[in-house]
């Protein structure tokens, strides 16, 4: 029993320096990146983290090397029953039930999601929806 309690001891003595070291560490670094002798201005201008910058045409330099495919629909908005439900790209799979009746969209888009509107990807679709439900 008195090895167990000299190696809890010698655990806790070592844990408690390890953290005081740590602390003490972190002090020094704080108090060397701000001088006590600097003024209010030059503090506030030490705790500014420099950000990096991008630039702004970083899209067009390799244009040349973009393939433009037309991208085919992944999901089909259409209506059944008066709501609108989301299928897949075989039109059987139900992928969402919107629970969103026809009848809150303006009636020229009530005509297309009758025929039904295709999407590339779940999130135009749901900007879709966003876009007449908010």
């Amino acid at each position: 029993m008195k090895r167990y309690m000299i190696c809890l001891f010698l655990f806790v003595g070592v844990s408690a320096a390890c953290l005081v070291a740590g602390y003490c560490v972190n002090q020094n670094k704080q108090n060397v990146s701000v001088s006590p002798t600097a003024s209010s201005e030059k503090k506030t201008m030490a705790t500014i983290q420099p950000t990096e910058t991008v630039p702004e045409n970083l899209a067009a330099v390799n244009h040349e090397q973009v393939r433009h495919e037309k991208i085919t629909g992944e999901y089909y908005l259409v209506s059944e029953d008066g709501f609108l439900l989301v299928f897949g790209k075989d039109k059987e799979t139900i992928c969402l039930y919107t629970h969103i009746p026809l009848m809150d969209f303006p009636v020229r888009e009530q005509e297309r999601l009758r025929e039904g509107i295709w999407f590339p990807d779940m999130m135009d679709v749901i900007h879709y929806l966003e876009s007449y439900t908010s």
